[in-house]
């Protein structure tokens, strides 16, 4: 047999051989698909999968957005300053009256969270102090809301048997607190009570708030510049020239200045149980309802009891020192005449300087306390309000 013919014969054993081994494993993966799956992944490790791209759902962003809650949160104290633990705090929705409750901790705070978007209400109370009863809150998805400072007055039926003790310790502090306000740091303000309900004044505390606006070192440098416009334009000739015309003219100006605020911020005020200052109303009012009340601030005041009467005490202080100044001025005027113009001018410089106290002042005065913020929204009409 030649070399040809045996190599054909291998070939044709080995080709039989190679049929029979696919046939075998065609049939063994058929009875073992466990076997065929490895197979395939060792013979083909970079060979694609059946299975398509993962489909990662959207979120419906505008569902989510809106049912986001909102927080609420603030701080409770009295109108001095003092935090108020405890008090009991509701929050109640506009649209369905549905409402959540809380209490303040010992610092005051209290805080709602998990608060559906809408319209609500704030009502906090506590033993002893006035309810306070916020404007209507718009709360949007998400919102963190933070309300203003809270100061609740006290109640006026908490007074007890030494009401008066309680009353002229708190007009001390008030007072105290008053004569530290200055525009812009340097003129006194000392007369504007950014306190809607503020205690009542005794005899004492408005002869302690006069003596100290006379003397305040404003005054001297006020009169030295009234007398120096009077030494130019040769006013009240009679005095003369020179430092003697100054000197007084200087001593005319200043008792001007001292006899009026005495007689109509202390003494008239004190007989007739009048407060002298000017009580300021403040934005949660309208601009209507400020400007009568600044108007009409040179003829009512309000009495010691916290009713509104004819401001007396002013008219009076006025024209009493109109007359008086007759006896050192050198005019053409006699004492009923200057008693007359001075109690006309009093109420129209009163009406004038009301409006610059209402909507000028306020926002160039400093050392006014931060609960000081004139009449609260929710006050009654019928608690210390201009007639």
């Amino acid at each position: 047999m030649t070399n040809t013919h045996r190599r054909t014969r291998v070939g044709l054993a080995l080709a039989t051989l190679l049929a029979l081994s696919t046939v075998f494993t065609i049939e063994l993966s058929a009875q073992h698909p466990l076997v065929a799956s490895t197979a395939t992944e060792v013979d083909l490790p970079d060979a694609p999968t059946m299975r398509g791209p993962q489909q990662t759902p959207r979120p419906n962003s505008g569902a989510q957005a809106t049912a986001l809650p909102a927080t609420v949160t603030g701080v409770v104290s009295d109108i001095r300053g003092a935090l108020v633990p405890g008090a009991s705090i509701k929050l109640t929705a506009k649209e369905n009256s549905e409402s959540q409750t809380a209490t303040s901790d010992g610092d005051g705070d209290f805080t709602f969270t998990g608060v559906s978007p809408g319209s609500y209400t704030v009502i906090i109370s506590s033993p002893g102090l006035q309810t306070f009863r916020s404007p209507v809150i718009l709360l949007r998805p998400g919102q963190y809301y933070e309300l203003p400072a809270i100061a609740l007055p006290i109640a006026p039926a908490s007074t007890t048997v030494d009401v008066v003790v309680t009353q002229s310790e708190v007009a001390d502090d008030q007072v105290a607190a008053e004569v530290q306000q200055r525009i812009l740091g340097v003129i006194p303000n000392f007369y504007t009570s950014f306190i809607w309900n503020a205690a009542p004044l005794n005899a004492r505390q408005k002869f302690k708030i006069s003596f100290r606006s006379v003397i305040d070192p404003t005054v001297f440098l006020g009169t030295g510049l009234v007398a120096a416009v009077e030494q130019h334009q040769n006013t009240f000739p009679e005095y003369g020239c020179c430092f003697g015309g100054y000197g007084k003219r200087y001593g005319a100006a200043f008792s001007d200045a001292t006899i009026g605020r005495i007689l109509g911020s202390a003494v008239f005020p004190s007989i007739l149980r009048q407060d002298p200052r000017y009580f300021y109303m403040g934005p949660a009012s309208s601009t209507r309802q400020r400007i009568k009340h600044a108007l009409l601030a040179g003829l009512v005041t309000r009495a010691d009891n916290g009713r509104w009467r004819p401001n007396y005490s002013h008219i009076l202080g006025n024209a009493s020192a109109g007359a008086i100044s007759t006896l050192y001025h050198p005019d053409k005027y006699g004492p009923g005449e200057l008693a007359g113009l001075n109690a006309a001018i009093g109420i129209g410089g009163g009406a004038f300087q009301a409006l610059f106290r209402e909507f000028v002042w306020p926002r160039f005065t400093t050392k006014v306390p931060d609960y000081a913020t004139g009449k609260p929204a929710h006050a009654a009409s019928t608690a210390a309000s201009t007639p």
